[in-house]
């Protein structure tokens, strides 16, 4: 299930203004080019803002994304015809080959439960060709990032067209690792009115998600570091094998829309 923040239609609305400067999906944009990927698969894709820039590039994206508010936000941007959007999570791809499947941002650290990871990795290198790449970033343990998640560090007011002004941070409200969890707060000014959304993610060590991979046939190529958040982040670049076993035959479990 989704968290609020995706899956409530008054917070996905909110999602792109509070969080305009989008200048880390450039390093990913970076990377497809210098895959030189052609097909590419946003996996939990969100309202579409990475989607979207790869299309205008002219590249062939599919989104997954299993928050129907934010797929809706995604779907009524400009351009949104050029993408293919599929309601769900990484099980409910058709069965495709894709040069590149990226994670952006939270994504991979959002995938808390054990068995949905495995999953989510089987079905991914399902969806990519032979030699074909994923790649995700997630932080570091070691940095405790959580730390400065208080509201203090993270409050902010952001002017948004028809709303007004809107205050928001983030709050820790638990620490029982791997696990993390925080409580995003918005507070529309006009009125007074707040609304809150509660997440959780988990923070793996880089052995262990190099472990995860190659478990289900991924070679690691390399881990970099993020350049938007030096030191902070892990950016895996997986790729399954050119001599690979022919794709599962996973049981779709969304719908997809053009």
């Amino acid at each position: 299930m989704a968290d609020e923040a995706y899956e409530n239609p008054r917070l996905a609305a909110l999602y792109d203004p509070l969080d305009a400067d989008r200048g880390d999906l450039d390093v990913y944009a970076a990377v497809a080019a210098e895959l030189k990927a052609h097909q590419v698969l946003d996996v939990g894709c969100g309202t579409g803002t990475f989607a979207l820039l790869l299309a205008d590039r002219g590249l062939r994206v599919t989104g997954v994304e299993p928050a129907a508010a934010s797929l809706d936000v995604a779907r009524s941007k400009p351009g949104s015809e050029r993408v293919r959007w599929i309601h769900g999570d990484a099980t409910a791809l058709p069965a495709m080959r894709v040069d590149i499947a990226f994670m952006t941002a939270n994504v991979a650290q959002a995938i808390v439960d054990p068995e949905v990871w495995e999953d989510t990795l089987r079905a991914v290198r399902a969806a990519l060709r032979p030699g074909g790449h994923l790649v995700f970033e997630t932080r570091d343990p070691a940095r405790r990032a959580w730390q400065e998640w208080n509201r203090a560090a993270t409050h902010k007011t952001v002017t948004v067209d028809g709303i007004g002004d809107v205050q928001t941070w983030v709050e820790v409200t638990g620490v029982s690792l791997p696990l993390v969890t925080f409580r995003s707060t918005v507070v529309l000014t006009a009125t007074g009115e707040t609304l809150t959304s509660d997440s959780t993610l988990r923070f793996r060590e880089r052995d262990e998600v190099v472990a995860s991979l190659t478990a289900h046939g991924y070679v690691v190529d390399e881990i970099r570091d993020a350049p938007d958040r030096p030191g902070r982040e892990l950016v895996f670049l997986a790729r399954r094998p050119e001599q690979s076993a022919a794709p599962l035959d996973l049981p779709g479990r969304g719908t997809e829309s053009r």
